[in-house]
Formats: C-alpha cells, sequence, structure tokens
C-alpha cells in the first residue's frame, strides 16, 4: 500500500515535469524507465554504500588523527588510546569504522591486534590532494 502512494506521487510529479516543458520527454512512463536504467548504470546502491563508508570514516578529525599515527607505525588500541587520550571503547570504536571503510587492516601477534594502514598507495594520494 505505501509503496503505491510512493509511485502515485512520483508519476504525479513526473507528469507535472513533463506538462511543464522544461523536461525534452513527453511520455511519463517511458520517461521513468530511461530514468531507472540511468541510475541502475551509474548510481548503483552498492558502490555508494562503500562509498558512503569511506567517506564517513574521514568524516571525522579523530579518525584523521588516528590514521595520521598509523601512518608512522603499526599501533595497538592503547598506544592509540595514549597518542590521543581516548577512552579504550572510544579508540576501538573509531579504529573499527576506519577497518569497514578499507582505510585500516589489523593484524594479530598473539593476544595483541595491531592496526596499521591497509593501502598506503591510497594515504599518498589523500596527501597529494591535500586531504590528509
Amino acid at each position: 500500500m505505501k509503496s503505491q502512494l510512493k509511485e502515485d506521487r512520483l508519476n504525479k510529479r513526473l507528469s507535472r515535469l513533463l506538462s511543464s516543458r522544461t523536461c525534452p520527454a513527453t511520455h511519463s512512463p517511458s520517461y521513468a524507465t530511461e530514468l531507472k536504467q540511468i541510475a541502475g548504470e551509474v548510481a548503483k546502491v552498492e558502490p555508494a554504500d562503500k562509498q558512503s563508508r569511506f567517506f564517513k570514516a574521514l568524516a571525522d578529525d579523530t579518525r584523521l588523527r588516528i590514521l595520521k599515527l598509523l601512518e608512522v607505525k603499526e599501533m595497538c588500541v592503547c598506544e592509540v588510546m595514549i597518542a590521543l587520550d581516548l577512552t579504550q571503547p572510544t579508540a576501538s570504536h573509531h579504529l573499527g569504522i576506519l577497518e569497514n571503510a578499507g582505510l585500516v587492516k589489523d593484524r594479530r601477534e598473539g593476544k595483541w591486534v595491531f592496526y596499521g594502514i591497509a593501502d598506503t598507495k591510497l594515504i599518498g594520494n589523500m596527501h597529494k590532494l591535500d586531504l590528509l
């Protein structure tokens, strides 16, 4: 029921656009199909989700500072905690977000988990763009 209401609302909006003659299309259903095809080709959900995680990971000053630390050397959570004056849960949370975005990788050594940069070339390119 909800999806039908949404579909009706979108069809009305598209019809108004076409009747305003600001759009070159003339047939609402075929134009809607064309728009959905374009979105399916260039705005796919899965890559957008991955890109969103990447940019969200970079949208926090603490995570940017962690990346800068890890450029210098691999560190365990406790080292990140001490360097940036964070609590253990906070440091782990930020490292998890960076790892989920593919920016950081972990390496286990016994009970210890060390974190490092996952792709140094990517980080280098971010420096070239003055993003780090």
